[in-house]
């Protein structure tokens, strides 16, 4: 048996194959797995961006009354103003990618978030044109974080994306159901600008928390965290040549893909009959013989059966391969329901509760396959920007559109018939993108 070598001779070869650690720069890629504080920051900061994404929004329509009073308003700045904040989510949605390549994705969310507190605050302010503004910054921190939650999602907690979608949805509905339920108390209570102003204090929390995570992430990247390699120790010898790694190919463009106008135009239908029946379904069962105050019950109630399915829904769809049995369902129950307000409208509680819980399970399955559907962060974040953009532009002009075609026919059966027929569009869209398959893969 040959005797080893007491003095063996160090080979340099080592040196090249062992693989270095190089650094991502902030918002440009996954971001390497954290300890579990850090991915319960993240969690956290997921949690707080929820609550503030549409109590903003919902906070007002219940006090508009009083602040028409309070600014004089005239019919056209009103219906302005109920509009304003899905319009600016669809017009601020497309510069989001621009934002994050030039701070990263938690520099951008503190950003947003500090956009939200400041139109908290700048509503309270004497005159109108300070409501207006107020408006329009929360709008666009919302359309920021809107955008970017699911390329969270995606990037943090990729083997959780219903769950964490889930908690999110369930989150989101529930701050606009909080936001909407208290705003006459405290409005009689305190005035009606304390009832605007309180929803800075959420924004404040998930702004902070969200700083503290950009923060933590410039360190990252600037190497300073414990354990990291500096620029020195990364380097090889300098007598040896380091191999360079090839050019990863270039991501396709969402915009070349039919998957994601699919996904894109199947959000904006379902973002579009939501808004319509928030608007004008208190309206439309008044109309049809019910009290002021059973019609608002009845909206409420429709509207608190999509808290739970914002939950159940992107669950049950991240264990599906296929989502178009889902996709069906939804479609099929919500023609039922408008069917039902049509033809039976003595029934109507059994008729709202059904849209209830097709327009409570529509969009959380939408925005699920944001995630489902994009190959990496950076993927989700351009397919979510996308489908966002037309998405909330389109949802913005559709309870104006049916309002008007209301008047123009003095009926609400014409809008009605309306609604239904765009399940038709909604069905084939929502197939196509509930098909398996990914968007923006090499």
């Amino acid at each position: 048996m040959p005797t080893p070598d007491p003095h063996p001779r160090e080979h340099p070869l080592p040196s090249i194959t062992r693989p270095t650690r190089t650094r991502i720069r902030p918002g440009t890629g996954p971001a390497p797995r954290t300890d579990r504080p850090a991915d319960a920051l993240t969690l956290l900061g997921l949690v707080l961006l929820a609550l503030n994404l549409r109590a903003a929004i919902t906070g007002v329509p219940p006090v508009l009354d009083t602040l028409r009073g309070a600014f004089h308003l005239t019919g056209t700045q009103v219906s302005v103003l109920t509009t304003l904040p899905v319009l600016c989510l669809g017009v601020f949605a497309p510069l989001t990618p621009l934002l994050v390549r030039r701070t990263g994705t938690e520099a951008a969310l503190a950003a947003a978030l500090t956009l939200t507190l400041a139109g908290a605050l700048a509503r309270t302010l004497p005159g109108p044109a300070a409501l207006f503004t107020g408006t329009v910054l929360a709008g666009a921190g919302i359309a920021v974080g809107n955008v970017l939650m699911p390329a969270v999602v995606k990037r943090d907690f990729p083997d959780r994306i219903g769950a964490v979608t889930g908690l999110a949805m369930t989150l989101m509905a529930a701050g606009g159901a909080l936001a909407a339920g208290l705003a006459v108390p405290l409005t009689h209570a305190a005035g009606w600008r304390m009832a605007l102003a309180v929803w800075a204090v959420p924004a404040l929390a998930a702004a902070t928390v969200w700083t503290l995570l950009a923060t933590r992430r410039h360190r990252r990247g600037r190497g300073d965290e414990p354990g990291a390699l500096t620029a020195r120790q990364a380097t090889p010898p300098a007598r040896i040549p380091a191999p360079v790694p090839p050019a990863p190919a270039p991501a396709p463009s969402v915009l070349r893909s039919p998957l994601a106008w699919a996904v894109a135009a199947l959000l904006g239908i379902v973002s579009l009959v939501f808004y319509v029946l928030v608007a004008w379904t208190p309206q439309i069962l008044r109309d049809q013989g019910y009290p002021a105050a059973e019609a608002g019950v009845m909206t409420s109630v429709m509207l608190t059966l999509g808290i739970p399915l914002g939950l159940a829904v992107p669950v049950a769809a991240a264990r599906l391969a296929d989502q178009r049995p889902l996709v069906t369902a939804v479609v099929l129950l919500k023609a039922a329901g408008l069917g039902g307000i049509l033809l039976a409208p003595g029934y109507a509680w059994a008729w709202t509760g059904a849209i209830g819980v097709a327009i409570g399970a529509a969009f959380p399955l939408a925005m699920t396959l944001l995630g489902l559907r994009s190959a990496d962060p950076r993927a989700a974040a351009r397919l979510s920007a996308m489908a966002q953009t037309g998405g909330y532009l389109l949802a913005g002009c559709g309870p104006v559109a049916i309002g008007v075609l209301h008047t123009l026919t003095g009926t609400w059966h014409t809008p009605l018939l309306l609604l239904m027929a765009l399940g038709v569009p909604e069905l084939l869209v929502g197939l196509a993108a509930a098909r398996p398959g990914l968007v923006g893969a090499r």
